[in-house]
């Protein structure tokens, strides 16, 4: 994986939309990258960055981040340990399971979060323990295999309350558990990482630190629907692609 420049937007633009919407990050760098250098490569590529920012996002914000630490996960255990237990069968599909298929559950959650997003219409579930229990462990599933675990999760966190801040922070909270489990099954795969692209992944990693940066300011200015909006039909172009390289290399 051999740095380009087109690089440098892309994760500027995803960190940029994190900092103001709480997400988004992930989703767009794995639509973008998976069709140039595979989904389990595009996964490595991203994953300390994604890792970090949702670090930042979690504990980051008022109230200071050992009060972020420990009140989330005291407060939000059992979401978590779901999640992790999907997120490590989701990261194992990564290396049994023919990329070219999640490639296309990718293309399919990817486009169903941008479509629906688009149309305005918000999947609510019911506030229960089964719910938590279901869809913490479906989100945790494709967030391990396709990086696109806020578009499940949403459901759950949007029944459970309208604060923002709660949700941003419960769900990158989430998130960045994903990230270590997929750290541990995928641990053979990240040694053989080449030095070069670990130098390009720091690299990303301090740009999209950047990003992030700006978004939160940008987000206390600017209307961040707007932005939203073009990130989202992005997005579905993204989607698209992703989905016939899927076919592709089912055909082919």
């Amino acid at each position: 994986m051999k740095f380009e420049l087109w690089l440098i937007p892309l994760f500027l633009i995803a960190s940029v939309l994190h900092g103001i919407a709480g997400m988004g990050f992930p989703l767009i760098t794995i639509g973008a990258l998976s069709g140039v250098y595979g989904l389990t490569n595009a996964i490595i590529l991203v994953l300390v960055p994604t890792a970090t920012l949702n670090l930042i996002a979690w504990l980051g914000g008022r109230g200071g981040a050992w009060h972020n630490l420990c009140f989330y996960l005291k407060k939000y255990w059992l979401l978590v340990t779901v999640s992790v237990l999907g997120s490590a069968l989701g990261a194992y599909l990564l290396l049994v399971v023919n990329s070219a298929y999640l490639m296309l559950a990718l293309s399919a959650v990817v486009l169903w979060y941008a479509i629906t997003s688009l149309m305005g219409k918000k999947i609510v579930l019911p506030n229960t323990a089964l719910s938590l229990v279901s869809i913490g462990f479906v989100a945790g599933v494709v967030g391990g295999a396709t990086n696109a675990m806020s578009s499940v999760l949403l459901m759950y966190l949007l029944s459970m309350t309208d604060d923002k801040d709660t949700i941003i922070k419960v769900g990158n909270l989430c998130y960045f558990v994903n990230k270590l489990v997929q750290v541990i099954v995928l641990k053979d795969i990240i040694l053989a990482v080449e030095p070069s692209t670990w130098g390009l992944i720091i690299a990303l990693t301090v740009l999209s630190v950047v990003g992030i940066v700006i978004g939160a300011k940008l987000g206390k200015r600017l209307p961040s629907d707007k932005f939203r909006t073009l990130i989202l039909w992005v997005l579905i172009g993204l989607g698209i692609k992703v989905g016939w390289q899927g076919l592709q290399g089912i055909w082919l």
